[in-house]
């Protein structure tokens, strides 16, 4: 089963075509990495598979469900109502964390399953110390981001992501504000849940962890998907010049 699809998916910033014409499925268990320059789209294709961005045309379905239809070149929205529902599909991990800093830990993770997924406070709260201890941060609940540095507030950002039960996760270059020593911890984390099936997709420059936890690995260059397949393809053995140049300078 495909968890998401897009389709024709294209999107503009003012003359600039960030997506062009971009097809793209990711199958139940399966973990998807996306590589590619800076400037490439990689972020904005995650932004419009989670309506943070809207597309300009193109369509979005999740578990089979068409959500924005392409009518005749362009992306139609369905009402907010409905996009806020979908949205409990997946979780989403920014590189910058993005938490509360007038919340605890614990209120941080908590909040999203009792406000918006109406589920009972204790058994969140008991659920959310089971995700702490998954990350290593059993200790820290009644903590606050200041407190934290940026290794363990990203480790509360992936428990907070999980705390929606959803059916997948983007990670939007989750590494990328921290140091070599931290970024091997929160890597190690994204191993566990791959390997506990987790259907994924990871926007990185870590081609080590893309090879190693990848089902399937895209390359991304100027708004289109200039390659893709299994990592000992893409990255090992790459057909394409422009994926050669742009690994070559991440390896040397």
């Amino acid at each position: 089963m495909y968890v998401m699809e897009m389709e024709h998916v294209k999107k503009k910033f003012g003359e600039k075509e960030v997506l062009k014409d971009i097809s793209f499925s990711v199958k139940e268990g399966e973990v998807v990495s996306i590589l590619g320059p800076s400037g490439s789209g990689k972020s904005t294709l995650l932004r419009c598979a989670t309506f943070l961005e809207r597309m300009d045309a193109g369509s979005l379905a999740y578990t089979g469900e068409e959500v924005v239809k392409d009518l005749n070149g362009l992306s139609l929205y369905p009402p907010q109502k409905e996009i806020r529902r979908v949205c409990g599909n997946f979780g989403l991990v920014f590189q910058n964390f993005n938490l509360f800093p007038h919340y605890s830990v614990l209120k941080n993770i908590a909040d999203a399953p009792i406000s918006i997924q109406k589920r009972d406070k204790e058994e969140v709260y008991a659920e959310v110390r089971k995700l702490l201890e998954k990350v290593g941060l059993a200790d820290k609940e009644n903590a606050y981001p200041c407190e934290l540095s940026g290794g363990q507030q990203q480790r509360v950002a992936i428990a907070r992501a999980l705390a929606l039960k959803p059916k997948m996760l983007f990670f939007d270059e989750p590494t990328s504000a921290l140091d070599p020593e931290i970024t091997a911890g929160i890597l190690k984390i994204m191993k566990e849940l791959a390997a506990e099936k987790m259907t994924m997709v990871i926007v990185t420059h870590e081609i080590d962890f893309a090879r190693a936890v990848s089902d399937r690995v895209i390359f991304m260059d100027e708004g289109i998907i200039v390659e893709q397949g299994k990592p000992e393809e893409v990255i090992d053995n790459s057909k394409n010049e422009r994926t050669k140049v742009f690994l070559k300078k991440l390896v040397y």
